[in-house]
């Protein structure tokens, strides 16, 4: 569920994205006071409740803040910024598993901080938004990325099986700040804008090691990287990584290289009709003059006619109609997404959660309704068949353990039972009558 955004803000949303849209080479001068209106001050603490998150390195909650009275705290946040006086403060870096193993670092900026870069983003986006391209996903109104997988299968079953399956080496933390302001300022020129979108690029990260030692990185030396975690970094990626777009598109790529290419933050393919190689070779080139690169060792050249790649959670490549035995380009479930989901429902059905049932099976749906709506395209049926058994043997392992019965539960706690009496949502539905109930 998302928050309505007011007719106000959303009108002065409107009315910044017409200015940009219409005038390309126009350039903002005065924005900053809008930043810091009221409305716009209590709808971004709004969205930032909504998201909820961690406190930062000053510990304060969301519940700290509005037990002390949210109206005076809002009010004294618009004054820090309205007089200039508002300063970040340092980020605190936690480093979380990557699902391919290993861990990226995560920084957690304060409540403060992440309400006023909510608010700078509700300004700032609609005119970013404007210049994005047509082929850009990522962190966008209205697009998804499952838009963008949508997108790259359409492209192979029209014969763009030519695929370069790209990967950057730590994109968030590399983008150069000097480049990155330059790419700002095409659009703001107002000062106060640009500097405080510099504190937030220049803000100290705090590390903790295992003794609670403390230790400061970053500051007013750091060169390059917006810290992954803060509510307006998704916004200054996508603006950076648009110059790359930007340039494959007046280079006439798509014609060149007989391709086209689907962009979602940091990842992308180039999908081309035998020119691949050619395209790798050109894209190697621009990144490095935009201070980027390629991981290599992630980065390859597949023919999707007879090779499959993962993007975005999906594998695509060649699939085999059981009937006729066929190939057929198509789209489904990578074997990482559904290990993925299994590990979570392993976390849930745990014999240390002592919730209630309703609690937990309240937990378990939210879980396999947010997945399998993500993973609604394509060949899914093997996929939902591999779930719904996990889901079945997991749930029967927790329930027996929970009543003390012997076995496996398998008995007390048949399939039709666990998906059915005892309500936990089943990934392939019965057929349609069955589910009418009609015989």
């Amino acid at each position: 569920m998302s928050l309505t955004t007011p007719d106000e803000i959303r009108s002065l949303q409107r009315k910044l994205y017409g200015k940009a849209k219409a005038e390309p080479a126009y350039r903002f001068y005065r924005l900053y006071d809008k930043i810091y209106r009221s409305d716009i001050l209590s709808y971004a603490y709004a969205l930032a409740r909504h998201n909820d998150g961690a406190p930062g390195v000053d510990e304060v909650t969301f519940e700290t803040i509005e037990a002390a009275g949210l109206a005076g705290w809002l009010a004294a946040l618009r004054e820090d910024l309205a007089s200039r006086t508002y300063r970040p403060m340092p980020v605190r870096r936690v480093m979380i598993p990557k699902p391919g193993g290993g861990e990226r670092p995560l920084g957690i900026p304060t409540v403060r901080d992440r309400v006023v870069q909510t608010a700078a983003k509700l300004v700032l986006e609609p005119i970013f938004e404007a210049d994005l391209e047509d082929n850009a996903y990522g962190y966008r109104p209205k697009r998804s990325a499952l838009d963008a997988v949508t997108a790259t299968h359409r492209l192979i079953r029209r014969g763009y099986t030519d695929v370069v399956d790209a990967d950057l080496s730590k994109y968030f933390d590399t983008i150069p700040h000097r480049e990155l302001m330059q790419s700002v300022a095409r659009r703001i020129c107002d000062p106060h804008v640009l500097r405080l979108i510099k504190l937030w690029l220049r803000v100290p990260v705090e590390e903790r090691d295992d003794e609670g030692r403390r230790r400061m990185t970053g500051g007013k030396s750091n060169k390059q990287g917006t810290p992954q975690g803060g509510v307006i970094s998704p916004l200054l990626a996508n603006l950076y990584m648009n110059r790359f777009l930007k340039f494959w598109r007046m280079r006439g790529c798509d014609a060149a290289f007989r391709a086209h290419l689907v962009n979602y933050a940091d990842d992308f393919v180039i999908l081309s009709c035998g020119r691949a190689e050619e395209a790798l070779a050109w894209t190697r080139v621009v990144m490095a003059r935009l201070g980027l690169s390629l991981n290599e060792a992630k980065t390859s050249v597949k023919d999707a006619r007879t090779q499959s790649f993962d993007f975005l959670g999906y594998k695509l490549g060649p699939k085999f109609a059981p009937q006729g035995g066929q190939h057929y380009p198509g789209a489904s479930p990578s074997k990482t997404s559904v290990k993925r989901i299994k590990d979570k429902i392993g976390d849930l059905l745990t014999p240390g959660n002592k919730g209630s049932w309703p609690q937990v099976r309240q937990q378990l749906n939210r879980l396999l309704a947010g997945w399998s709506a993500y993973f609604s395209y394509g060949t899914r049926a093997p996929a939902y068949r591999a779930v719904d058994r996990y889901v079945c043997d997991r749930v029967r392992r927790f329930l027996a353990k929970r009543h003390k019965q012997p076995g496996r539960g398998t008995r007390p706690f048949s399939w039709s039972e666990i998906f059915g009496e005892l309500g936990v949502t089943q990934l392939i539905q019965k057929p349609k009558a069955a589910a009418l109930g009609l015989p």
